[in-house]
């Protein structure tokens, strides 16, 4: 599902126009990637939390020029389903 998928569902399922959902939708992508780049977790309750995972320094190899390297710790987006959300899922 793209988020033109996403938005053309919204906007059927509440009758609202396509650009005002579109509108909404992008905000809320950006208030979630503002968050998570601030270092805060975005937690909707129900459906899961964005949170942000530490990934410690490690040493990587470049296997065809036969050298190492360090990859230095840095913080990845994630996603956290909740629990319910996992059993809907995995009931499919």
């Amino acid at each position: 599902m793209t988020k033109a998928d996403i938005v053309n569902e919204i906007a059927r399922a509440t009758g609202l126009d396509r650009a005002s959902v579109l509108t909404t939708v992008e905000q809320f992508m950006e208030v979630v990637k503002g968050s998570l780049a601030n270092g805060e977790n975005v937690y909707l309750r129900g459906f899961g939390s964005f949170i942000i995972k530490e990934r410690k320094a490690k040493t990587a190899r470049n296997i065809t020029k036969k050298t190492s390297l360090i990859v230095p710790a840095h913080n990845i987006p994630a996603f956290k389903p909740c629990p319910s959300f996992k059993e809907e899922v995995a009931k499919q």
